[in-house]
């Protein structure tokens, strides 16, 4: 067993090798909790989480981190536009993230620190730099002298003397306006800490590097984060913790976006599609289908119609696991291996799509199996999918999916209710329409499943009797 994966300052696909035998190390760049998630944020979670699942799969022992940035500029700016205190958005937006997270399935990190609870570490970070020459302190901020360290850029491979680093507001005291700011001066009503430098408060580079360094040491295997984070974050961070004397990441891994008309989904944009609003509209087991399958470096264009497709996609997979179910009269275990052709897939730099593609083959060799009234092959099959599925988070049967005839664990009461209601008066129907089929009087049955239909409702004749579900809208 070899996994490879992509690694981008590498620029190819790695056999992947851990430092530690039998242990993996991941560090993931989390949210910055300005703003509620759009369905672009969680993508990057969920794709990593593939990757933690398939990882524990195959035998290892997972440490996850993925950090929360609670401090930043545009934090503190939306507290004074909205008048309230900078916390209280940090911390209602952390909490909207992890619903989010939840919603769709993602194994909670090991740890998840906040980087207001780590500026110990950043100040040791900070006068290390300082002590070898790397940094230096003007006004009351903290720079990284670029040129103090070789190896700059080695990631994103750009030209130092052609670099242009991001415009930091209020930045004085620069001695080259390429370096870059690791601590900002306190300004009035902005909230600061008190350092050997004056009080301020953090960069967004400085929090990843100081946090990584307390939770997986001076190296680690995998540092993760969308394309947009190569530059000036993930190339700023590796020369902070390279100059503190840390080796680092091992293997850099990137996952692409979710665009809307070719544009990054993002909240400057206002092309933002909230994950608290597209749960009310589509199942969350859907929309994890929708973002998880797609390879994690292809980019996902958004579309109604493309999250319709998914949606009937899903519908196959279930279907089938239900009239499995059915069949078998009770509970079907998931294999304790996946097939070989899923695991050679998933083994290629996570290779979705065609571990998928063994998925919905296997599944249409059940539904075979199934016509051939073949049921210890089609409870086989079925096993072999739930083995599947579960690396992929996307087991229907698992506990935090099961729920009523489809519906997610994530629906509010409400909806619960009104599914019920549905359900009572659906069964009402269904009987007349029995009724009609002992009768012969087929043309009646035939109306009434017609109906039934238009209505949007899907009506499958099982052996235990006929089972409705929601038709592709």
């Amino acid at each position: 067993m070899t996994i490879r994966l992509y690694d981008t300052s590498a620029r190819q696909i790695r056999d992947f090798t851990p430092l530690v035998p039998g242990c993996v190390s991941i560090y993931l760049c989390g949210a910055t909790v300005q703003a509620a998630p759009h369905i672009g944020h969680v993508r990057s979670y969920l794709n990593f989480d593939i990757m933690r699942r398939w990882f524990t799969y195959r035998g290892l022992d997972v440490t996850f981190i993925r950090n929360v940035t609670d401090i930043d500029d545009k934090i503190i700016r939306k507290g004074a536009e909205q008048g309230r205190p900078w916390w209280s958005i940090g911390y209602e937006n952390e909490r909207a993230f992890n619903d989010g997270y939840n919603a769709l399935g993602c194994l909670p990190p090991t740890y998840e620190p906040r980087a207001t609870g780590h500026v110990p570490e950043m100040i040791e970070m900070m006068r290390g730099l300082i002590e070898r020459g790397h940094a230096y302190e003007a006004d009351g901020s903290v720079y990284f002298d670029v040129r103090s360290f070789p190896g700059y850029l080695a990631l994103s491979r750009q030209d130092i003397d052609d670099l242009r680093q991001p415009a930091e507001e209020g930045i004085t005291g620069k001695r080259d306006p390429r370096d870059f700011a690791m601590w900002k001066a306190s300004k009035p009503g902005e909230p600061d800490w008190e350092t050997p430098w004056g009080r301020g408060r953090p960069g967004w580079h400085l929090e990843c590097s100081a946090m990584a360094h307390k939770y997986l040491g001076s190296a680690f295997d995998i540092h993760g984060g969308g394309l947009d984070l190569i530059f000036p974050h993930h190339e700023n961070e590796i020369v902070q913790a390279q100059a503190f004397g840390d080796e680092f990441a091992k293997y850099w891994v990137h996952n692409a976006w979710v665009t809307m008309s070719g544009e990054k989904m993002s909240k400057s944009l206002g092309n933002s599609v909230l994950v608290s609003e597209m749960v009310k509209q589509w199942r969350p087991i859907v929309l994890r289908y929708y973002l998880g399958t797609p390879h994690y470096r292809s980019m996902i264009e958004y579309s109604e119609e493309a999250l319709r497709e998914a949606e009937s996609a899903f519908a196959r997979i279930e279907g089938f696991c239900q009239r499995v179910i059915e069949k078998a009269g009770g509970a079907v275990e998931p294999a304790a291996e996946v097939p070989p052709a899923f695991a050679e897939a998933m083994d290629d730099d996570l290779g979705v799509p065609q571990a998928l593609a063994i998925v919905h083959t296997t599944v249409r060799q059940g539904n075979s199996a199934l016509a051939a009234d073949d049921k210890d092959a089609a409870i086989a099959r079925l096993s072999e999918v739930r083995a599947m599925l579960a690396v992929l988070g996307l087991d229907p049967l698992d506990p935090h999916w099961a729920g009523e005839n489809g519906a997610d664990r994530g629906e509010t009461g409400m909806k619960k209710s009104v599914h019920g209601a549905v359900d009572t008066l659906v069964r009402l129907v269904l009987e007349q329409r029995e009724s009609a089929r002992a009768r012969k009087d087929w043309a009646t049955a035939d109306a009434i499943r017609d109906q039934l239909q238009q209505s949007g409702l899907v009506i499958e004749d099982s052996p235990a009797g006929p089972r409705w579900t929601l038709g592709p809208r």
